[in-house]
Formats: C-alpha cells, sequence, structure tokens
C-alpha cells in the first residue's frame, strides 16, 4: 500500500511530460518523437498516449500520424484563462511593441525552471525568425525570455541552475556555456534588459525583459526576435527601453514592482 501513492504519482509525471511534448506546437508529436523525448518505452508511450486520446486530451491525427491536444485540453484551458487573465494584460504591450519595432513580439511564463512561451504577436517586418512560438519551452538561462528572468532571481538560485548547468540547458549547453551564460545575466542586470546574440539559431537574435509578481519576483518575460541586422548595437538601447517601459506596465498591472524597469 506504501507504494501506490509512489506508482501514482510517476504515472502522473509521464503523462503530464507528454502532454507537454504534444503541446510545443500546433502539428504536436509522432510517436516515434514522444518515445525519444520522454525517455519511455514505445508500449508505454502508446498506452498512455491513447488513454488520454480516450479522455478526450490528446488526438491522433489520421494525416500526419502526429498526437495533438484535444478538445478537453481547449475547455481546461479556457476555464483557466479566466483565472489567470494574462492574455488580456499582455496583449496590449505586445501589440504595441510589434507595432512601434515591427519585429515579432512574446509574453513568457517561468515554469520551474523553464520559460514557456504564452503569446506571439507578429511584427511588419517582412523577414521573420520561427525560433520562438506559442508553447515552446526553454531551460531558464537560454533564449532572451530565460535570461531575463534567471537574471533577477536571488544569487542563491541562479547558483543552483549553473552548478548543474549542463544537465539543466541539455542541448543549449554547447551554444550557451556557463560563463557565456554568467556574463550574460551580469549584463542583463547592468541594463535591465536581455540580449540572446543567436545562441540557440544562429542568425535569430532576441531582447527580454522580466515582468515581476507581486512579491517582486520574475516570473514573466517580454521579448523581441529578429534577424540579425535588425539588432545591431545601436538598435539594442531603443528596443531594451521599449521592452522595459511595456514590462514595468505590465508589472503594475499585476501589481508587482519591477526591479528591472529602467536601466540601473
Amino acid at each position: 500500500m506504501n507504494t501506490l501513492p509512489v506508482q501514482g504519482a510517476q504515472v502522473v509525471s509521464r503523462i503530464a511530460g507528454l502532454l507537454r511534448l504534444v503541446g510545443r506546437n500546433a502539428e504536436g508529436m509522432a510517436l516515434a518523437g514522444l518515445v525519444k523525448e520522454s525517455g519511455l518505452t514505445r508500449p508505454t508511450v502508446h498506452r498512455l498516449l491513447s488513454s488520454l486520446a480516450s479522455e478526450g486530451l490528446l488526438d491522433h491525427d489520421p494525416v500526419s500520424g502526429n498526437w495533438v491536444l484535444g478538445p478537453e485540453i481547449l475547455l481546461m484551458g479556457s476555464v483557466a484563462s479566466a483565472r489567470f487573465p494574462l492574455e488580456e494584460i499582455a496583449r496590449p504591450s505586445l501589440r504595441r511593441l510589434a507595432e512601434a519595432t515591427g519585429e515579432s513580439a512574446f509574453f513568457s511564463i517561468r515554469r520551474g525552471s523553464e520559460t514557456v512561451c504564452l503569446l506571439r504577436e507578429e511584427g511588419s517586418f517582412p523577414v521573420r525568425s520561427f525560433v520562438l512560438h506559442e508553447g515552446v519551452r526553454f531551460p531558464l538561462g537560454v533564449a532572451s525570455a530565460g535570461t531575463a528572468i534567471l537574471a533577477f532571481l536571488p544569487e542563491a538560485e541562479q547558483e543552483e541552475l549553473l552548478g548543474s548547468w549542463a544537465g539543466h540547458a541539455g542541448t543549449f549547453a554547447a551554444s550557451h556555456t556557463r560563463e557565456l551564460v554568467r556574463a550574460n545575466l551580469a549584463q542583463t542586470r547592468m541594463s535591465g534588459y536581455s540580449v540572446n546574440p543567436g545562441l540557440v539559431l544562429e542568425g535569430s537574435w532576441g531582447m527580454g525583459a522580466a515582468v515581476f509578481d507581486a512579491s517582486g519576483r520574475p516570473a514573466w518575460a517580454l521579448s523581441l526576435t529578429g534577424i540579425e541586422p535588425r539588432f545591431k548595437p545601436e538598435r539594442q538601447e531603443e528596443l531594451g527601453g521599449l521592452l522595459m517601459a511595456e514590462a514595468h506596465r505590465i508589472t503594475q498591472q499585476l501589481g508587482g514592482e519591477g526591479k528591472g524597469a529602467r536601466p540601473r
């Protein structure tokens, strides 16, 4: 009997992991990809996916063969959005950023040791970067949103992640070395905004600013992404100022106090 809660928790953890993997993008993910990413055996993954599909939480696309989020997820999300009216608060800032800069603007949330992109607003500039879209997850400290959030977390929390950086960053560790991340975090604290110089994908740059909750902790981030020529040093200060102004606006609406609201 004592082992039942542990076994049940393990099943819940596996199900949650599969749902996150499928929800990375609208096209879902193939069975082979889910097996590889989850680290579970193929029979286990297939059994869990089938169970989730029977409950309406997942669907199997007969054309692509991918597993995609099901209608029950949409219903749950609609109910949850009433509790967390983040889109209503963040969308106007994204539109202003996209209109003022021409770049694609994003709103991401911190979930544990990751950031998850929640909202996107496309800019008018015809050449875009497609690294970031709704549902994409990055380890904290990777990409501009994760760097902006990690930079304003307490030092002890930063060091905990940096101490096991290779395991935390995973496949991003090669391009995001610990030394480079430390330098980026220091620069972000100094300027108030982060700059990702094509570390996730060569030629695709990003900038971010943290949004703070009522306790003063960085819980979300605004970011802009685009191609390298659009993020030259002479333009970064302008983009950073716009990001921080909108991040501060959202922070105030959420009842928080932003530590990175202005360059220091």
